[in-house]
């Protein structure tokens, strides 16, 4: 069975007002001092966290498994022990994709950090977001690549149902996942053509490096991408959620997607001819949707309710999650996302009931270490 791993990044704010706070460094000091070692010291890094491009922010890694269950549990133990270290520095752990309060971000120290300030501008400096990252394991370059470009239809439903960025500096911004337009300002962000080939996957990013306007093969941020790092096919468009059982289901149905696009390839059946230009009208209506309202059909590219695409995804996914055992936590976890919502609709409910923006800060902390 293919092992999945699951990254989050968390917003770090100030449990009574809260507005971000830039104390990534003193959470990750006290991460280190838990494992017994003083900070900058090299060697095997022992404990899940990393920082991120700005220092309101702090990142964190899963191990992988093949259990969803078993993620589930990773998921809270870590945000939980994350809200443990924020709090020696004075904060709390928010799982919301953008900050709802005003903020002037503070980028991290490091030259990689220095060189995107200035490579990138205001692109950087306002880049105070913090996404989910999902990574599925592949036999080789080659799978993974017809996995990219047999995925590539069905992003924006994940997107949609991660959502959970409705404010941005103290404003509704109209949107459910606000984070995803502001992450596609990069210049590699986004939906991309179809490769063929790990030759040619491969080709274009050597290629885009070789252009000097990105650093190296890390700010590759497609949609979808070939790990720099593991063997892997990494999908990153959903936002960080709010409930930790929703990337536990993005993650299954990520799994039902890699596995089969794989069959589809093995079974010599090419990816659909969708143009790119149509990807990014998708990706646009998925972050300006969320679950409440249109989205573009997967398969068709015409406008249908959210609950038709959700369910055009399971539907297209449903014989790799009999098989992987999953069915059944993701019929249940689609359901219970339609009755609940997503991190969005929580949001805008919380405000609407009266709370101040703050409030829903705070409130939204207290739901990230919930089980």
């Amino acid at each position: 069975m293919r092992s999945v791993g699951v990254e989050e990044e968390l917003l770090l704010v100030d449990a009574n007002s809260g507005a971000p706070l830039a104390v990534s460094g003193a959470v990750l000091a006290a991460a280190e001092r838990s494992v017994g070692r003083s900070p900058g010291t090299s060697g095997r890094r022992d404990h899940e966290f990393e920082k991120e491009l700005h220092k309101e922010q702090l990142e964190f890694a899963t191990r992988p498994v093949t259990e969803m269950g078993e993620l589930q549990e990773e998921i809270v133990r870590i945000r939980r022990e994350a809200a443990h270290h924020a709090a020696s520095a004075g904060a709390v752990v928010a799982a919301v994709a953008t900050s709802p309060l005003p903020v002037k971000p503070s980028l991290n120290v490091g030259r990689r950090y220095r060189w995107l300030g200035e490579q990138f501008g205001l692109t950087a400096q306002e880049q105070l977001t913090c996404g989910c990252h999902v990574h599925v394991s592949v036999a080789s370059d080659e799978e993974g690549v017809a996995v990219l470009d047999r995925i590539r239809p069905w992003m924006a439903v994940l997107t949609a149902m991660s959502a959970n960025s409705p404010f941005w500096q103290g404003e509704d911004s109209g949107y459910g996942s606000y984070r995803s337009r502001v992450w596609n300002r990069w210049p590699s962000a986004g939906p991309v053509d179809i490769f063929g080939s790990a030759d040619r996957y491969h080709e274009q990013v050597r290629a885009m490096i070789d252009t000097g306007v990105l650093r190296d093969e890390g700010m590759i941020y497609f949609d979808a991408r070939l790990s720099a790092t593991y063997p892997t096919v990494e999908v990153r468009v959903a936002d960080v959620c709010l409930d930790a059982a929703t990337p536990v289901l993005l993650a299954a149905l990520i799994r039902g997607l890699v596995e089969t696009a794989s069959r589809a390839w093995q079974d010599g059946r090419p990816p659909a001819r969708i143009g790119t230009s149509l990807l990014r009208l998708a990706s646009w209506r998925a972050s300006r949707s969320g679950l409440d309202g249109p989205l573009l059909h997967p398969e068709t590219m015409r406008e249908a309710s959210a609950e038709d695409a959700v369910e055009a995804l399971y539907q297209h996914v449903r014989e790799a999650l009999k098989d992987q055992g999953d069915d059944e936590r993701v019929r249940e976890g689609i359901a219970h996302l339609h009755a609940r919502g997503n991190g969005a609709r929580t949001q805008r409910r919380l405000h609407a009931d009266g709370q101040e923006l703050a409030s829903v800060v705070t409130r939204c902390a207290e739901m990230t270490i919930k089980a």
